[in-house]
């Protein structure tokens, strides 16, 4: 390449490059670095210990692996639920009539909100409002202690999730299903196909790409949940709902283990790249499929 080639690749990819290099490349660096040390965060100090810390999290001597069970087992309830329920949504809502766009305003207005606040009105919400409902219409589900025990606990990280979720997975399929080709659906009638059988075997398989992308992004949120989680249930009772992201940041700035949270965010960068690389392969084979 000549040089005045490469003047215009400078110009345009060398602030990006060099953003890139110092807000990604080298902290990533740095904190392979510290994940082989037992630095504390706050010391001048450390000593180098090799691979102690990734051996520390393999062996369940800190409580990542729990937490990475309980992050896959959230994820995999949430990911479900959030695209059967957006999906729903988007088939009762694609058709314009009366109101249409304020059931989509409302469906979506979860989704604008901070997870912090979230978090917090849902707390309030689980704490004082639902227990009273249970109270006044003797409705046992409703008086039980949704944040007290393990298992309401995640039931109710799987409510506020899916509740947050599933606007932005109905506006996406809107946008799908309103953009198939209306000969399709008319042909179908035609053939004697009845509204079920058009959506499970036209609509459907020619919103697959959009759908890939909505799962894509639901678990990609699932996996790394930290605001929603922090707010409405604080990790409790008893540690049993803490994410991985939430017990990275514990490790490193609550117990200051800064070198093993650096080494449990190696291996939640791991689990994230493969999700995310099986996933786009996935997506890539499912539209040349389609084509």
């Amino acid at each position: 390449m000549k040089r005045r080639d490469l003047i215009p690749h400078v110009v345009f990819l060398g602030p990006a490059s060099v953003l890139f290099l110092l807000a990604v490349v080298i902290p990533f660096g740095v904190s392979v670095f510290y994940s082989l040390t037992d630095w504390n965060g706050i010391g001048k100090t450390y000593q180098f210990v090799g691979l102690k810390n990734y051996i520390d999290v393999f062996t369940g001597r800190s409580q990542f692996l729990h937490s990475a069970k309980f992050t896959i087992l959230l994820g995999l309830a949430v990911v479900v639920l959030t695209n059967v329920l957006g999906v729903a949504l988007a088939a009762l809502l694609s058709d314009s009539f009366r109101g249409s766009g304020l059931f989509r305003a409302v469906f979506f207005l979860p989704n604008t909100m901070g997870g912090v606040v979230m978090g917090y009105i849902w707390r309030f919400l689980f704490l004082m409002v639902v227990g009273a409902l249970g109270t006044v219409f003797s409705w046992e589900i409703l008086q039980l202690p949704w944040l007290g025990t393990p298992g309401t606990a995640y039931a109710a990280l799987i409510i506020v999730s899916v509740w947050q979720g599933a606007g932005y997975v109905m506006i996406i399929m809107i946008a799908a299903l309103t953009g198939i080709p209306q000969e399709l659906e008319e042909a179908a009638t035609i053939d004697g196909a009845n509204g079920w059988r058009i959506f499970w075997r036209i609509k459907i398989p020619q919103c697959m790409p959009y759908i890939m992308v909505c799962l894509f992004w639901s678990i990609a949120t699932s996996f790394k949940m930290f605001d929603v989680n922090v707010a409405l249930t604080k990790g409790g009772p008893y540690g049993t709902t803490t994410s991985m992201a939430q017990q990275i940041y514990n490790d490193a700035f609550t117990a200051n283990r800064y070198g093993l949270a650096n080494a449990e965010a190696m291996v939640f960068f791991v689990i994230i790249f493969a999700v995310t690389f099986l996933q786009m392969y996935l997506t890539q084979r499912k539209e040349r499929e389609l084509q």
